[in-house]
């Protein structure tokens, strides 16, 4: 994966390094860890200056991440129900569910926008639920901005000070996603099994008191 991404910096610059990080956010399986990461380098190399380079990575980052809220908002909440209705064993989710979600993106969305910018894989996703329960536009794009121009901040800081070092971290990502992926199925294989609607699970309980 290397390889193409760093052809792509040289050969595009901050163009490159702004595209790069939309398809990170659209891809995720691109790290931005390695983009940012070379960025950095190549700024310690006088080929990329600092304040472009981070420019560029938190507007392209941006970008990504409100293709997704536009897909959720799109959708909206309303249109979400059949779907739960009818997938709702497949998804391990139930109405109720949904509406805890929207009351807790209405009170603390900015904090869990921000904060899920420094989560592998969850940065992206959580721009989806952010767009289905119609959490403001502008406060949805100032809480990513800022907790990608950080995320971006260490990632284009570690490579600037750690160097043609960096540029080993790929050997790292690639195992380390295919762990984080790994997890994340079995989670769902786990919850798959032991989910129950929560009228099944009232109703259970209800026949053992009758037999106790």
């Amino acid at each position: 994966m290397t390889d193409w991404v760093i052809w792509l910096i040289d050969a595009g610059g901050y163009w490159g390094i702004g595209l790069l990080m939309v398809l990170e956010n659209v891809f995720p399986p691109i790290p931005s860890e390695l983009i940012m990461g070379i960025g950095g380098i190549r700024v310690g190399q006088g080929r990329m200056e600092m304040l472009p380079l981070l420019l560029a990575g938190t507007v392209g980052t941006t970008i990504g991440n409100y293709f997704w809220y536009w897909v959720g908002y799109r959708l909206g909440i309303e249109k979400l129900r059949p779907l739960v209705r009818r997938f709702g064993r497949i998804l391990t989710l139930e109405w109720r569910d949904v509406e805890t979600m929207n009351r807790l993106f209405t009170r603390h969305g900015e904090k869990i926008v921000f904060f899920f910018r420094f989560m592998p894989a969850f940065r992206t996703m959580i721009s989806l639920p952010a767009g289905l329960f119609h959490m403001g536009k502008w406060r949805f794009l100032i809480w990513t901005g800022a907790g990608a121009l950080i995320w971006n901040i260490i990632l284009a800081g570690s490579g600037h000070i750690l160097g043609a070092n960096f540029a080993r971290i790929d050997d790292y990502l690639g195992p380390a996603t295919t762990v984080a992926i790994a997890m994340g199925i079995l989670f769902y294989v786990w919850r798959l099994i032991v989910w129950r609607p929560s009228d099944e699970v009232t109703e259970n309980r209800e026949c053992e008191q009758e037999k106790g």
